[in-house]
């Protein structure tokens, strides 16, 4: 309908009361008195002129805090939670807390992107994307959005790889409203076609610029080369796959994961927990459809990724490199080791990596190591860091001896001190308020780890040894199975990556393109479709008026907000398939011509052949011309496919698709969603609003327009004047400037 104009192808969980865990040190008593004399009181036995010296801290009666003495830390306690299972099958955790008049929930539920169909990666994460901004049954996002910022409170959704989440946070005289939001949210929701569009694009634009952080390619690229790009914990985001979601996928996942026996319920705050209780149940009783369990989580397959890949950017002016291998889980036994041992050798300023590779050597700009883990499956031990292009080799060389020094010799005393005093505290800061240990509780009982599973794991790190840390390097350290990733430019290195001995195997970062996914073909959606497109063709005055259409020309005005410009547009279109565009900028006049197959584009008194993306572009704006676009039913070479009961997917043989979704009420076109194209190939995932419908010659225009791309306001678009059936000529539009 309106447009990207051609100038900008050229210009392209909560608050909570802190627990105090921590022990206050403990001071050195001042020495008791004697008959001595004092310094003050002894005569002076030297020059006058000869400065008096300081007085020591032990001589003053003054402690140092090197003096200081800090009793062992006391075990981590877990605060009352009561437990309570709803007739629905919900299990409810509640936890009461007084502090601030405050009442926070979430939903955990027993989901993730793990069960992400193959063809449609990104389902999961679509899905916890428009649960709440999709609205309710009842309620739009927008609606539910202002209801809550008038009294600070929030509802929240999100599903990540192994769980989903559904939350809220009020002040306790709001709580049950808000409450009421967070039931229908969870219960109900809608998944409006536009949030989906929306969360979709905010996706495809997340997967265009994934290659600009070396940073974000580099943990990318080691986890997939790690886990394998075959199975869900390697996969990657594809244009391909988002554009294969529908909200049909969206309403089947949700149904098939959250029900009332998959979801656990945690509520904290200031409230009684009895009262709460039977608020909650009372809430959910409404709330009862069943499901078949839900499966266990993919498991991971050990696989043999030892070697040396590489990344090529050639805008980075240094190497950044991860290398290692699978780690473990939080309950293997010797985690607690494991955890000591990398900090030793690449766990901050203090470490061996550190020492050597950074402070000794100069080399690295940054340099560490961690044996992570996770709940229900195996973690990663990665040393990453940078270096300068011409010391790469040398710095992994570096690396490399250290991990065989600690794997070949125990560890100085000082060192596992450190190491575990570390571990120790860290351990108490994720359990410093009682917000944090619910959380972590929760989490032991979704993946089924024993009520006192921080205690154990607390006493282990304490009982670690210099002998447990040479034994766990040994056991779980293996160079010979160690992958090394590199994101850098080549063309710097003093020696090449194929010298330490590994074969270097390059990592395409190509993204492929998007294109866009066929329209539904089968008999009932054209149908649906027909119809929908008949009703919108009708709210806007009627097919025969639209047909009747000969040309027409738009006078408007484009204010962008990014780039912040104006351009003065003038759009002309003779029927069949006919369009002139005009731009004014500031700085030069751009137009562009095209019938569909040919074209040209002029700037100033300069004029080409329209090729490559500008033609691909102007191909798209005639076909998303408004008169033509909702004349699409009687367009030969075009379908008209309905995705729900208020939008239409509209596809052409040129493979130009748009999405085009109508207001409930009065069925006049409320929205337009595809993907534009710009000079540099990146596809800007569009969505036009419409509003200002007036009259002209008996056919609704929409005066206003406006446009977000990527899920960002990109501008407005102001039309001035609109007429049709002016009695232009084809040579009007065919004739360069």
């Amino acid at each position: 309908m309106k447009r990207f104009p051609i100038a900008f192808w050229l210009a392209s969980t909560a608050v909570f009361a802190q627990t105090n865990v921590f022990q206050r040190p403990t001071a050195p008593q001042p020495a008791p008195a004697t008959n001595k004399p004092t310094a003050a009181a002894t005569p002076a036995a030297t020059p006058a002129t000869a400065p008096a010296k300081k007085p020591s801290a032990a001589a003053s009666g003054t402690p140092s805090y090197k003096d200081l003495k800090f009793p062992p830390l006391r075990a981590i306690e877990t605060p009352k939670i009561d437990v309570v299972a709803l007739p629905n099958g919900m299990r409810l955790y509640l936890l009461e807390d007084r502090e601030l008049p405050l009442v926070h929930g979430t939903a955990l539920v027993r989901t993730g992107n793990l069960f992400d169909p193959p063809d449609k990666v990104g389902l999961a994460t679509v899905t916890g994307m428009t649960m709440r901004t999709g609205g309710t049954a009842a309620k739009t996002g927008e609606q539910l959005d202002e209801e809550l910022e008038n009294v600070a409170a929030h509802v929240e959704s999100d599903i990540g790889e192994g769980s989903g989440s559904v939350s809220f946070s009020a002040l306790k005289e709001n709580a049950a409203a808000v409450m009421g939001a967070f039931h229908d949210v969870l219960t109900s929701p809608e998944f409006r076609q536009d949030k989906i569009d929306l969360a979709k694009s905010q996706l495809h634009s997340a997967i265009a610029r994934r290659n600009d952080d070396a940073h974000g390619i580099l943990e990318r690229e080691f986890a997939s080369i790690l886990y394998g790009r075959d199975n869900p914990y390697g996969w990657d985001d594809t244009h391909a796959a988002i554009d294969r979601i529908t909200r049909a996928d969206l309403q089947g996942f949700y149904k098939r994961y959250f029900f009332p026996k998959n979801v656990m319920l945690a509520v904290w705050g200031d409230f009684d927990s009895a009262q709460m209780k039977a608020q909650v149940e009372k809430l959910f009783a409404d709330w009862t459809v069943e499901q078949q369990p839900v499966p266990e989580f993919p498991k991971v397959t050990q696989r043999n990724a030892a070697g040396t890949y590489l990344a090529e950017k050639r805008d980075v002016t240094q190497t950044f490199f991860s290398m290692g291998e699978l780690g473990g889980q939080f309950n293997d036994k010797d985690y607690p080791a494991l955890t000591i041992m990398a900090d030793i050798l690449g766990g901050g300023f203090h470490s061996r990596l550190m020492e050597q590779v950074r402070t000794k050597m100069g080399n690295a700009y940054d340099i560490s190591a961690s044996w992570s883990a996770n709940y229900d499956h195996p973690g990663m031990f990665e040393i990453t860091g940078s270096t300068k292009l011409s010391s790469t080799v040398e710095t992994i060389r570096a690396v490399q001896q250290e991990v065989e020094r600690i794997r070949t010799a125990e560890v100085s005393d000082e060192e596992l001190t450190t190491a575990k005093e570390t571990a120790l505290n860290s351990l108490v800061f994720a359990f410093d308020t009682r917000t944090k240990t619910l959380s972590r509780m929760l989490r032991y009982e979704y993946y089924g780890y024993p009520k006192d599973f921080i205690q154990q794991y607390q006493k282990a790190l304490a009982a670690v040894t210099r002998a447990d840390i040479l034994r766990v390097a040994k056991e779980h350290l293996d160079p010979a199975k160690f992958a090394l990733v590199a994101v850098a430019n080549p063309s710097g290195f003093v020696e090449g990556l194929e010298k330490l001995g590994h074969p270097v195997t390059p990592i395409d970062l190509t993204i492929p393109e998007a294109k866009p996914a066929a329209a539904p073909s089968d008999p009932a959606s054209l149908e649906k479709g027909k119809q929908l497109l008949a009703a919108a063709q009708e709210a806007v005055g009627g097919a025969a008026k639209l047909a009747a259409v000969k040309d027409y020309v738009e006078t408007a005005q484009m204010d962008a907000m990014n780039p912040n410009i104006r351009v003065k547009k003038t759009v002309r279109w003779v029927a069949p398939n006919y369009l002139r565009e005009e731009d004014e900028l500031p700085a030069m006049k751009v137009a562009v011509y095209t019938d569909g197959e040919t074209g040209w584009l002029a700037q100033g008194q300069q004029s080409s052949p329209l090729a490559g993306p500008q033609a691909k572009q102007s191909k798209g704006e005639l076909f998303r011309s408004y008169i033509g676009l909702l004349l699409s039913s009687r367009t030969e070479g075009r379908t008209v496919s309905a995705i729900d009961a208020g939008t239409v997917e509209i596809g052409d043989k040129d493979g130009n698709v748009a999405r085009l979704t109508l207001d409930p009420q009065t069925h006049l076109p409320a929205r337009l969603s595809y993907a534009a194209v710009s000079v540099a190939g990146s596809p800007p995932n569009v969505q036009e609003t419409y509003s200002d419908f007036r009259d002209v010659g008996g056919i609704k225009i929409p005066f206003k327009v406006s446009m977000t791309n990527g899920g960002q306001p990109y501008g407005e678009l102001t039309v001035s004047d609109f007429r049709i059936n002016t009695g232009l000529k084809l040579e009007d539009l065919q004739k360069r400037p």
